[in-house]
């Protein structure tokens, strides 16, 4: 049985976008269904495991998530720190700018954040001088504080593997009215290319999708889970992955697409089940979930198609 999720968690740009699109946004899981998240796993260089399609970024769906829902933005990019810092002023008299992809290691107001780690991070600003940045944090601060050279290294964004530096969106506005069943039934087609892993996508040599990935993954665990690897697995990968499915089963489900909202749940509970023995060393209980999930990529693709 599937029950929706409904909490924290690594839901960083649908939050964002959820913050921006204000009274007239749709939940933050339909915002991540129409991104394609859900539909695919990838193992970036044959090493770094992520409960997303085999060549994604969260920048690959931005603009046609938008779109989808009845949205446009106006996307800036400072040309430096310098060129960034005044855009990013400027921007703010207009109202709050979302902004990312950052470098979440320097964010130093999360505990345990001390320098770059190479993971992304998606926020709204709404404020700035020449001192701090006042923001709305979605890993849950609110209204939290950072001084501006902290930020800026973080906006620098030089350990993130795609995107550009000192990145943001303004000027959020809804160009056409559309019911979120509407949205669903028309981001099908973006899920089925994304699961499909076919067309031409930019990936790290080495790298391994869907069914691939989850054997290679399952070995991986299996011969023994170093620290960076578990870590990667519990404080995001799971929690991110499980949730994506599960809000994909909850969107799927909506449009009647009953079968494929089965196995996107049974994968969502797959997928979770991995956190338990992940954190408290059963490599081997670990390992069989992620075998499990190979097949059901493939007959999801079946009960799309």
């Amino acid at each position: 049985m599937h029950f929706p999720y409904v909490g924290s968690g690594p839901y960083c740009y649908a939050n964002s976008f959820a913050m921006m699109l204000g009274e007239d946004a749709p939940s933050t899981a339909v915002i991540e269904f129409v991104t394609g998240s859900p539909f695919g796993m990838q193992l970036t260089g044959g090493s770094v495991p992520f409960f997303d399609p085999y060549g994604w970024t969260p920048e690959a769906g931005f603009d046609k998530a938008l779109a989808a829902l009845g949205w446009m933005s106006t996307i800036r990019k400072g040309k430096n720190a310098t060129d960034a810092l005044k855009q990013l002023i400027a921007a703010l008299k207009a109202g709050p700018v979302w902004v990312g992809p950052l470098e979440i290691g320097h964010l130093r107001h999360q505990p345990g954040k001390t320098g770059p780690i190479g993971a992304d991070h998606y926020l709204v600003v709404l404020a700035a001088d020449d001192t701090r940045v006042l923001m709305h944090d979605p890993q849950g601060y609110p209204y939290v504080t950072l001084p501006l050279a902290d930020f800026m290294a973080a906006w620098r964004a030089e350990t993130i593997g795609y995107g550009e530096p000192f990145t943001m969106r303004t000027n959020f506005r809804r160009v056409r009215e559309v019911r979120a069943d509407e949205v669903i039934r028309a981001s099908l087609p973006t899920a089925i290319q994304w699961l499909s892993m076919e067309g031409d996508r930019e990936v790290a040599p080495g790298s391994l999708g869907n069914g691939e990935a989850a054997e290679r993954l399952a070995a991986l665990v299996e011969a023994g889970c170093d620290d960076e690897l578990r870590g990667h697995l519990i404080h995001f990968a799971v929690r991110v992955g499980a949730r994506r499915l599960g809000d994909a089963a909850t969107c799927l489900a909506r449009v009647d697409y009953v079968n494929a909202a089965r196995i996107a749940a049974e994968q969502a509970q797959l997928v979770g089940s991995m956190q338990y023995p992940l954190a408290t060393g059963d490599d081997a209980a670990a390992a069989s979930a992620v075998r499990a999930l190979a097949l059901p990529y493939t007959q999801l693709l079946s009960a799309l198609c």
